[in-house]
């Protein structure tokens, strides 16, 4: 056991403690080993990032591209060199095995670089205009001071997403983590210390999450990046809305697989493990529904229940574990809640739904891999709300227009996956499923830096992040009437 990491908190340009109360981050699969523990931020320490975010805004938007994203790319190299190190603590205090955790820093380093390239790209526009000796011109220019509120989920990869594009673009951050997973937003900021980032640049808090709305509510803030919870995403974008900040925000999912009788099935099962069960089922992609051909459902949902009983549960820093914990206490309470529910309510159990009653894994926030079935004449709560854990509700669908009206079946529009073999259904698929984002034969979770990422329905607000996406919201446009007066002789 190491000893803890002492969390501090990152205002303009020095590491400081908080003035709040005790914070501690557990390692969920050990939950009496301490990974990380010191003061949150208070009041006052909002305040002084705040200023130093206002103070910094100007000289950072006027600093050059290419000079903002020689920082950014100078950060890459430092989270790259660390990956392994960081990779380990990221499994450690969320839950994910090791291999994943490596991954997602690693991750985090392509979209720092993706973003630190950004000055080689198109800047503007040019518009002829109707009047001689005159250019339109559309310029961008950043929004100012932008509050970035990140989820446990993906504590290095998500705030990465939404850091590198607000300082690439010239906005100054005041970023707050979430408190459960500290640890590796601490090792973000040091990389952009390393990195030579100016003072007041970016601001970390790391507090509780009332401390969300103190931001929102700071009269400098000119927008706001969420990504959480639907019911947090949705009041802190009314309090937004109301002051007139511009909001960002990526909240559920509840994604739906769909297996059609056609489908390579050793692909799509292999995919919907992944999609199922990867991160422990805690990714706003996962695969949490799962709809099935009637021909070919027992089949599958054989070799389904198969492979999720055989998969590896346990502590994350083990390299042969596949699946972790939950991220606390309250997230194995909850889930194990839903698993119960679902079974009084009628679900067949085909995989998992045990409570581990000895060992380790009765002593950390494991839940084993579960697959319900709902029955066609049942509305089961599994079915639509989003459970945040490594549960896969399944239905059968007796046609294929069934299993699209069932994929859509919900009031979340993230993610889907398809499984088939027929381009013409995958063509339908693109047009008939209401999602922001499609995967044709692969699983539902998963997203690239230079492509938009964003949900439909009510799983989104506002511009999609990433890619040139993620401009829309970072900047906007100024237009220019560029005349020139007379010519001298």
């Amino acid at each position: 056991m190491t000893s803890p990491v002492q969390l501090q908190h990152y205002i303009d340009g020095a590491w400081v403690p908080g003035t709040g109360s005790p914070i501690t981050s557990y390692n969920p699969a050990r939950p009496d080993e301490v990974v990380a523990q010191g003061l949150q931020a208070g009041p006052a320490e909002v305040e002084q990032a705040m200023t130093a975010a206002v103070a910094a805004k100007r000289e950072w938007a006027r600093t050059p591209a290419h000079e903002r994203g020689a920082v950014l790319l100078r950060a890459a190299v430092v989270i790259e060199q660390n990956a392994e190190a960081w990779g380990l603590e990221l499994a450690r205090e969320e839950g994910k095995t090791r291999a994943e955790g490596r991954g997602e820093v690693l991750r985090a380093a392509q979209i720092f670089r993706y973003y630190g390239n950004d000055g080689d790209r198109t800047a503007g526009e040019i518009f002829s205009s109707p009047r001689r000796g005159e250019k339109i011109l559309i310029t961008r220019k950043p929004l100012g001071v932008v509050g970035v509120v990140t989820p446990f989920n993906f504590p290095i990869a998500i705030p990465a997403w939404k850091i590198a594009p607000a300082l690439a673009y010239g906005n100054t951050v005041v970023w707050k983590p979430a408190s459960t997973v500290p640890l590796l937003a601490l090792r973000l900021a040091q990389a952009l210390e390393a990195a030579g980032l100016p003072a007041g640049v970016l601001n970390l808090l790391i507090g509780p999450g009332s401390m969300g709305s103190s931001i929102v509510e700071h009269p400098a803030l000119d927008g706001l990046t969420f990504t959480g919870s639907t019911g947090v995403g949705r009041r802190l974008a009314a309090e937004a809305a109301g002051r007139g900040v511009s909001v960002q925000a990526e909240m559920g999912g509840k994604n739906a697989a769909v297996v059609l009788a056609d489908a390579d099935l050793e692909l799509a099962a292999e995919q919907v493990m992944l999609g199922a069960f990867r991160s422990t089922g805690q990714k706003c992609t996962a695969t949490s529904r799962l709809i099935v051909a009637e021909a070919i459902a027992d089949e599958f949902l054989a070799t389904l229940a198969e492979r999720a009983n055989a998969l590896a549960v346990g502590d994350p820093a083990d390299p042969t574990v596949q699946m972790g914990p939950v991220v606390n206490d309250g997230a194995r309470k909850s889930i194990r809640d839903g698993i119960d529910t679902a079974l009084a309510q009628g679900a067949r159990l085909i995989a998992g739904g045990q409570k581990y009653d000895d060992g380790d894994l009765a002593s950390g926030y494991f839940i084993p891999p579960t697959i319900l079935e709902i029955p066609a004449d049942r509305e089961l709560d599994v079915w639509r709300e989003e459970l945040f854990g490594p549960v896969l509700a399944v239905r059968r669908a007796a046609s294929v227009e069934q299993a699209f009206e069932l994929a859509n079946d919900s009031e979340f529009g993230l993610s889907a996956a398809l499984f088939t073999q027929d381009v013409t259904r995958a063509l339908d698929a693109i047009d008939d499923l209401d999602v922001g984002i499609l995967h044709v034969n692969s699983e539902s979770a998963g997203a690239d830096p230079h492509v938009p990422f964003g949900g439909a329905k009510k799983s989104g607000y506002g511009p999609k992040e990433q890619g040139t996406a993620a401009k829309e919201f970072f900047t906007h446009t100024t237009t220019v009437y560029l005349r020139g007066g007379t010519a001298g002789v």
